[in-house]
C-alpha cells in the first residue's frame, strides 16, 4: 500500500490541491477562453469580435446580481452543495456554447457560466477553504491565490493546442468534460462537509452582524482598485504603444506585468505571517498611484519597465488582500456572507471596466485613462485608511 506524506493527508492541504486545479480549470474553460478562441468563434458564428468578447462581461454581470442572493446560502449550507451543483452548471454552459449556431444561444450560453460562475468561481473557492482551513485560512488562501496566478500562462497554450488540433466546439466541450469530471468529483470530495463548526456562531440563531460602515468602505477600495487593474487587463498594450512603444516593447512591458503579479502574491505569501492584512493592502494601493505618475512623466522602455514592475506588485498582493482582509475586519460567522456581498461590486466594477477604459483610451488618449486611473487609485487609498482608522477605533471601544 502507497503511504503518503502527512502533510499530504491534510484537509486543508488536499482542498487547496484541488481548489487550485478546479480555479485554474473554471477560470480558464470561461473568462479566459476568448482570448484563444474569439476569432474563430466570430468567423463561425457570424457575429462581431467585439460582441464575442462581450461574453465575458455578461459572466461578470450575472456573477454580481447573483451573488447577494447567494450570500445566505453560502451562510447557512457552507460552500460544498453550491460549487458541486455549479461545476455542472458551468459544464452545462460550455455545452450551450459549443453547439450555438447564433448570437442568441451564444449568449445564453454566458448567462449560464455567469450563474455557474457565482457558485464555484474564486469568492465560493475562498470560502470553502476558509471553512477548512480555520485558523490557517490567510496561508491557505495565499496558496490558492498564488496558484491561480498561473491561469493564463498554463490555460492559453492548452486553449491554442487543442483549437489548432480539433477547432473551437471541441475545445470548449473538452473543458466542460473536464468541469463535470473533474471539477464536480473533487468539490464533492475534498470540501469540508460541515462548515458551520468553524465559521458560524452556535450561540444564537441571528446571523452575525457585518459592521456596515466597514464593509462599504472595503467594497469602495476593492471596487475602485478592481476597476482600473480590469480595465487595463485588456488594453495595456495599447496603452504602452500609444505613449510611443513599438509593439514589441510594449509586448515586453506587458508580459512583466504577469511576472511582477505573481511575486507580489509570492509577498504577501511568505510575509503574511508577519504582516497584517492592513500592512500589505495600504503598502500595495500607495504603490499604484505611485506606478501611474511614473508612466504620466516618461514616456520609455525604462519608464513603461518601471510601471510594469510597480503595477504588478501591486496587483499581486491586492490579489490576496482582497480574500484575507475580511477575515481580519469580520467575525468568523460572517466571513461567507460578507464575502459574497463583496463579490457584487467587484464583479459590476471588472464588468464595467474594460469598455470603459477601451472608450476612453479611443476618444480621450492614453493621458486621460493614466490621470483618471490615477484619481481611482488615491480614492482606494483613502477608503483603505479610512477603513483601519474605523477599524482601529472599533477595536479601542471594544477594549475592557
Amino acid at each position: 500500500m502507497i503511504s503518503f506524506p502527512r502533510q499530504f493527508r491534510s484537509p486543508t492541504v488536499r482542498a487547496v490541491a484541488a481548489l487550485s486545479l478546479t480555479q485554474l480549470i473554471g477560470w480558464g474553460a470561461t473568462f479566459w477562453l476568448p482570448a484563444v478562441t474569439g476569432p474563430a468563434m466570430a468567423g463561425d458564428l457570424g457575429m462581431a469580435l467585439p460582441m464575442v468578447m462581450a461574453g465575458p462581461t455578461v459572466m461578470l454581470v450575472v456573477m454580481a446580481m447573483v451573488s447577494w442572493p447567494l450570500s445566505a446560502m453560502f451562510e447557512r449550507h457552507g460552500a460544498r452543495p453550491i460549487m458541486v451543483l455549479g461545476s455542472p452548471l458551468g459544464a452545462a454552459g460550455l455545452l450551450v456554447m459549443a453547439l450555438a449556431h447564433d448570437p442568441v444561444a451564444y449568449l445564453l450560453a454566458w448567462i449560464i457560466l455567469g450563474l455557474a460562475g457565482a457558485g464555484m468561481l474564486t469568492t465560493p473557492a475562498q470560502i470553502a477553504l476558509t471553512e477548512i482551513a480555520g485558523e490557517k485560512a490567510r496561508q491557505a488562501l495565499g496558496v490558492l491565490i498564488l496558484a491561480g496566478g498561473l491561469t493564463s500562462t498554463i490555460v492559453w497554450p492548452l486553449t491554442g493546442l487543442l483549437q489548432a488540433e480539433w477547432g473551437w466546439r471541441i475545445t470548449t466541450l473538452t473543458y466542460a468534460a473536464l468541469m463535470a469530471l473533474v471539477c464536480m468529483p473533487l468539490h464533492w470530495v475534498t470540501l469540508a462537509r460541515q462548515p458551520g463548526e468553524k465559521l458560524t456562531a452556535k450561540t444564537s440563531g441571528e446571523p452575525v452582524a457585518i459592521d456596515r460602515p466597514s464593509f462599504v468602505l472595503l467594497a469602495m477600495s476593492f471596487a475602485a482598485n478592481g476597476f482600473f487593474t480590469w480595465g487595463f487587463a485588456l488594453t495595456i498594450i495599447i496603452l504602452f504603444e500609444a505613449q510611443g512603444l513599438d509593439h514589441a516593447s510594449a509586448l515586453a512591458a506587458a508580459a512583466f506585468i504577469g511576472i511582477a503579479q505573481w511575486a507580489g502574491r509570492l509577498v504577501d505569501f511568505l510575509g503574511g505571517r508577519r504582516w497584517s492584512g492592513f500592512v500589505t493592502g495600504l503598502a500595495a494601493s500607495a504603490l499604484f498611484p505611485l506606478s501611474f505618475i511614473v508612466l504620466l512623466l516618461t514616456s520609455n522602455f525604462a519608464g513603461a519597465m518601471l510601471f510594469a514592475a510597480l503595477y504588478g506588485l501591486a496587483s499581486g498582493i491586492t490579489a490576496v488582500t482582497r480574500a484575507t482582509l475580511p477575515l481580519q475586519i469580520f467575525p468568523a460567522g460572517s466571513y461567507a456572507r460578507a464575502s459574497a456581498q463583496l463579490a457584487v461590486p467587484l464583479n459590476f466594477a471588472f464588468a464595467a471596466a474594460p469598455p470603459a477604459f477601451t472608450a476612453i483610451l479611443i476618444s480621450a488618449g492614453p493621458h486621460a485613462a493614466l490621470w483618471l486611473a490615477l484619481a481611482i487609485s488615491i480614492f482606494a487609498f483613502s477608503a483603505l485608511l479610512g477603513l483601519l482608522l474605523l477599524h482601529r477605533r472599533t477595536l479601542r471601544l471594544q477594549s475592557p
